[in-house]
């Protein structure tokens, strides 16, 4: 509710501040590097697919050297002590449906686990919350019924409202749109069996940001990857558990 009464009192300011943006961001490119390989010592013990927008691609990092996806996979491997099969699969500027086009037009490797970041380019493309969940709930059921994939985890988004190219009110109104998306998708989440919704809160700060101030430099994409590595390993010791029992 409170979402749509800002909308109304704030429509006119916040589509200015909308389009002075979009005209003045600087639009970094995607980093050079490879999307798949193995990372770790001995034969892989994990098998991992990352998928989704600008974020996952590692926007705002020189190399993939440095981006989300190794940052991910090199602490997951640290932390299950293996090493990891690994896969990035996206594109800047995808919605929730984009990534789903996106995995279903590729070619997707072998994988026991997804990590899927989207949800900021449903916020600034004013996809409905309801149906950008719909196409989570479509790259979910499309995950575990064609591919291997076991288990489906969403990374919640960052504080959007701390993002330094996002000028106020317009960055106040689009930290209430992640809030309300992360709200949802932990709900949705928490009623299915094998997706799940990772909380990354509390990392994102002004200083972190890369040249653009809307994308994380690489030392927010290492502390993004370090909170999901530890909420993947604990995921998968749970599972262990659950199978031994």
């Amino acid at each position: 509710m409170m979402v749509h009464v800002a909308k109304v009192a704030l429509a006119p300011i916040l589509y200015s501040q909308a389009r002075r943006m979009r005209a003045a961001t600087l639009e970094l490119p995607e980093p050079e590097g490879s999307r798949a390989g193995i990372s770790g010592a001995g034969q892989p013990a994990l098998r991992l697919l990352i998928a989704g927008d600008s974020s996952a691609v590692g926007v705002g990092a020189p190399t993939q050297e440095e981006g989300f996806a190794l940052a991910l996979v090199r602490s997951l491997a640290f932390r299950t002590n293996s090493s990891i099969q690994w896969q990035l699969i996206g594109q800047t500027g995808l919605t929730s449906e984009g990534v789903l086009r996106k995995l279903t037009d590729s070619i997707i490797e072998p994988a026991d686990l997804a990590v899927i970041t989207l949800g900021a380019n449903d916020i600034t493309s004013e996809v409905p919350l309801a149906r950008a969940l719909q196409h989570r709930r479509e790259i979910a059921d499309w995950l575990l019924r064609s591919s291997s994939v076991r288990q489906v985890i969403f990374p919640g988004l960052p504080e959007i409202q701390r993002f330094p190219a996002i000028p106020q009110p317009l960055a106040w109104y689009a930290g209430l749109h992640a809030r309300r998306n992360n709200r949802a998708q932990a709900r949705w989440a928490r009623r299915q069996q094998h997706v799940h919704h990772a909380d990354i809160s509390g990392l994102a700060r002004a200083e972190l940001m890369a040249t653009d101030g809307y994308h994380p430099a690489p030392a927010l994409y290492a502390l993004i990857a370090e909170r999901l590595a530890v909420f993947i390993a604990s995921l998968l010791a749970r599972s262990a558990a659950a199978v031994a029992r």
